[in-house]
């Protein structure tokens, strides 16, 4: 979910650790085999065969993907496209308009649901699946607990949301353990804060539905709950932050905000880190907060987090985290760490500024680098911007650039191909190189996108250009690969076959190589002073190690690029390249082999790339 509500942030951050961390981990991950590629699957949506796509359709008109049609096959052909992690997305169960009472579930009402299938980032039963994903509802849990075994079995790991900063409107837990109060069941109602209340609310104020011109839940069609109306005494501030009892259509409204200690006026009502803990372990975070009195909230979500990954679960994508406060963060992740050390925390944070607060301070593995790489690359993609701009926004990461996960698609973000973003998947080749490869973060694919799949259909809520995540609809290009159970492209056309191809070979080399985890030099500035011809629509940089020179240039232009690669004297000194001359072998796209020639300790090699296309090439000394 994104952040539509920067004017509530400095409630909620009152520190942010700017400094790198002297005890940074870079270093450690030199050894790993290669990067992590994470395959992030909207969950609902992979196994549903129906082709209907009526617009505010429901299960039994457009159909619905379970848990059980990630089978072996669908697993493996998965992992040999080069991927390490899957994200299921969707899995805790959240608010929807289906009638489940027969299993002991409460309706939905539909003035306070998003889509008829509904949004996961509103989750009403933390303790329990959708029941939609389930052949049988009753075995849901179970249903799920077979797909983390099989999952493991095909040699990936799994992770799924945490929604920390809010839950649905209508939270109530009907499979929480003995041991566990459902949300708000202590509150104090009569006051709009107190620490351990797990909501803020507006005493003497009744929640009322937000209006909007020309929006009917459901398309307008018919439901007993779909009145306008919503009981809510007295209404609580909504998810975005909003203290309005009547949110705005554009707000969170579906959704209701979790108090962390943040008193209204931005105060903080529990103990704060010391600046030095920026340079400290888990350890030393987790013996912190070691009989220090915390927020309700805080112990909730961590007892949370445990169930899942004592289900087996390796690890979480925290929405929204930076709305929670880093102090949390530190408290719940160093838990979690100390139990469970593998454990793979990757947070969704869109302020540059709070980067290292979140990765040194709160103990995140990962965060989106959304805001400055991925816009950078949009507007490169689409025909606005320089290439050279990637270069100074590596530059300025180098401290945290492993902790900052790559791509180019997620469910937030418009399709490759959707007329709204590029109209063509291909024109983001040259960008998915130099995504998966500049750094040694991890990389994220979402599910076919590797398709080409462009997000055209009208499901209801929403619009076209991402797919959607608030109803039941069938996503066609992944259908045709999906070919009704098979996994096999059957159905493919020629050209999505191949934009595969490209993913595949790209992903796998990503995972397999390590020098991917060493090195980096940008080379593109060397060549935009000295190489007469060389413009703004082309990157190069370097990665190598030990073992290994790794050269990569691409083309983001649609016309072809023939002249030089010079590579820069201080660069073929760390390589103890001395003058001749080196063959240079492509090891991705093809087994082209090119020549380094050095002369007085430049370096230059001849290069022929069509439009869009990218040289992924190893130097032999």
């Amino acid at each position: 979910m994104k952040n539509y509500a920067w004017n509530i942030l400095p409630l909620f951050f009152l520190f942010a650790c700017n400094q790198p961390a002297e005890n940074s981990n870079r270093e450690n991950h030199k050894s790993n085999e290669g990067k992590i590629v994470v395959y992030q699957v909207f969950t609902r949506l992979f196994g549903n065969t129906s082709t209907t796509n009526k617009p505010w359709g429901t299960i039994e008109e457009n159909g619905v993907g379970k848990f059980n049609d990630f089978t072996d096959t669908a697993l493996q052909a998965i992992r040999q496209l080069g991927v390490t992690h899957i994200w299921y997305t969707g899995v805790p169960h959240h608010a929807l308009i289906r009638d489940y009472t027969a299993y002991g579930i409460s309706n939905d009402d539909p003035d306070v649901v998003k889509g008829r299938a509904g949004s996961p980032y509103s989750v009403k039963d933390y303790y329990n699946v959708n029941p939609d994903l389930a052949v049988d509802p009753a075995n849901r849990l179970d249903e799920f607990k077979a797909l983390i075994k099989r999952t493991h079995q095909n040699q990936l790991k799994l992770i799924i949301d945490i929604i920390p900063n809010h839950v649905a409107r209508k939270y109530e837990s009907v499979s929480r353990p003995d041991s566990v109060e459902d949300f708000g069941v202590r509150d104090d109602r009569s006051v709009e804060y107190h620490r351990d209340n797990n909501f803020y609310y507006l005493p003497g104020d009744s929640f009322r539905v937000p209006v909007a011109k020309g929006y009917l839940p459901l398309g307008g069609d018919p439901h007993p709950l779909s009145d306008g109306k919503f009981s809510e005494q007295p209404a609580k501030w909504t998810g975005n932050g909003s203290r309005l009892p009547q949110p705005k259509q554009d707000d969170w409204y579906e959704a209701v905000k979790i108090n962390y200690g943040i008193r209204p006026d931005g105060s903080r009502d529990f103990d704060s880190l010391p600046a030095n803990y920026a340079n400290l372990g888990i350890d030393d975070h987790y013996t912190f907060w070691q009989g220090k009195p915390v927020p309700s909230s805080w112990k909730k979500f961590r007892d949370i987090a445990l169930y899942w990954l004592n289900l087996g679960v390796d690890g979480f994508r925290f929405d929204m985290a930076e709305m929670v406060p880093v102090e949390c963060w530190s408290y719940l992740n160093s838990t979690i760490k100390t139990r469970y050390p593998a454990a793979i925390l990757l947070a969704e944070v869109y302020n540059p500024s709070l980067y290292r607060a979140y990765i040194n301070m709160a103990k995140m593995d990962y965060l989106y680098d959304k805001v400055e790489f991925y816009d950078t690359l949009k507007h490169i993609i689409q025909g606005h911007g320089s290439a050279d701009n990637l270069a100074a926004i590596q530059k300025n990461m180098a401290d945290i650039e492993h902790h900052m996960l790559h791509f180019l698609e997620n469910h937030d973000e418009q399709r490759i191909a959707s007329p709204e973003f590029a109209g063509s998947a291909e024109k983001a080749k040259p960008a998915m190189v130099v995504s998966a490869l500049i750094s040694t973060s991890p990389t994220l694919l979402y599910f076919g996108q590797e398709l080409g799949e462009p997000g055209g259909e009208n499901a209801g809520f929403g619009k076209p250009s991402r797919t959607s995540i608030f109803d039941y609809v069938g996503v066609p290009h992944h259908q045709r690969w999906m070919n009704n159970g098979k996994f096999d492209g059957g159905q493919l056309s020629t050209k999505e076959k191949e934009l595969r191809t490209f993913y595949k070979e790209l992903l796998n080399f990503t995972i397999q190589s390590a020098v991917l985890t060493g090195n980096y030099q940008e080379i593109q500035f060397y060549n935009r002073q000295h190489n007469p011809g060389y413009h703004d629509q082309l990157f190069g940089f370097a990665r190598w190690d030990e073992k290994t020179q790794l050269l990569v240039l691409s083309n983001f232009s649609g016309q072809p690029f023939k002249g030089k690669l010079k590579i820069p004297a201080d660069l073929l000194k760390k390589w103890s390249i001395k003058d001749g001359n080196y063959p240079v072998y492509q090891v991705v796209f093809g087994k082209k082999q090119v020549n380094l020639t050095v002369r007085n300790g430049i370096g230059s090699i001849d290069v022929e790339l069509a439009g869009l296309e990218s040289l992924v090439a190893i130097i032999s000394k």
